[in-house]
């Protein structure tokens, strides 16, 4: 029987008047990678949020790895992130550092590795996004694509269980697209990493997928696989997917 990783029970989050989860349910599998669809202004970054404790949400659970994390303190949310790595919209790389100070960040603010290891790690997860030989080189000499993957091998800096992938293919050309679909799938299956990822970029999802899930008036009205994600009779979301399809918008 496939094993939970994260489980949202009953998830309701709002902003003053404006309600953003109204009773979310989801559960994730451990090992699987899994899109979350929605509309812009859906709360896909919220649920992000919340699985990584930086929001907590008004009422319901958040579970990762069979624990609670909703009245975890700052403290105690730091043992959670650790087993997370984050990819960002726009990378989030530190401009004044380099790129090996960039991947070395979380290991040294949340390891004690001796130096010598962290060069070793850096390395190697250079050599992972496909990216040798670069420590030396400022996030301002990279292109857009190459920031993604800085990003992605500060992701994994950690050796995380799960990684959440914000907007991953946002503002890269379609060489640079597929790359990246490719390391998530790679992270996967070398790793056996649990993916999370949020997109509007409806093919990509359909690519790096094992599950599908739709949000949707502050609901998840759709998990599936991607064939029956396709398939669906669930009219919104087969709008949504033949909208973008199209090149549409929502």
């Amino acid at each position: 029987m496939p094993e939970e990783i994260i489980g949202i029970r009953n998830v309701y989050k709002a902003f003053d008047t404006k309600e953003v989860h109204m009773g979310v349910n989801l559960s994730i599998e451990k090992g699987e990678n899994i899109t979350v669809l929605g509309g812009s202004g859906s709360g896909k970054s919220v649920l992000l949020k919340e699985i990584t404790g930086l929001l907590k949400p008004d009422s319901g659970d958040v579970i990762v790895e069979g624990e609670n994390i909703v009245p975890l303190n700052e403290a105690q949310l730091v043992n959670v992130r650790k087993k997370m790595g984050m990819l960002f919209q726009g990378s989030a790389l530190f401009d004044s550092l380099t790129v090996e100070e960039n991947i070395a960040y979380p290991l040294r603010e949340n390891a004690n590795f001796p130096e010598n290891e962290i060069r070793e790690i850096v390395a190697r997860n250079l050599e992972l996004v496909g990216l040798p030989d670069i420590e030396d080189k400022m996030p301002s000499d990279l292109s857009g694509g190459m920031k993604k993957r800085v990003g992605l091998a500060r992701a994994m800096a950690m050796n995380p269980k799960i990684l959440l992938y914000d907007e991953p293919t946002t503002g890269l050309d379609p060489p640079n697209i597929t790359r990246i679909n490719q390391l998530i799938r790679d992270m996967q299956k070398q790793f056996g990493i649990t993916g999370v990822i949020i997109t509007h970029d409806v093919q990509s999802a359909f690519e790096i997928s094992d599950k599908i899930a739709f949000l949707y008036h502050g609901k998840i009205v759709f998990t599936g696989t991607v064939e029956e994600a396709k398939k669906t009779d669930v009219e919104i979301l087969s709008n949504f997917i033949n909208a973008k399809m199209e090149g549409g918008d929502e």
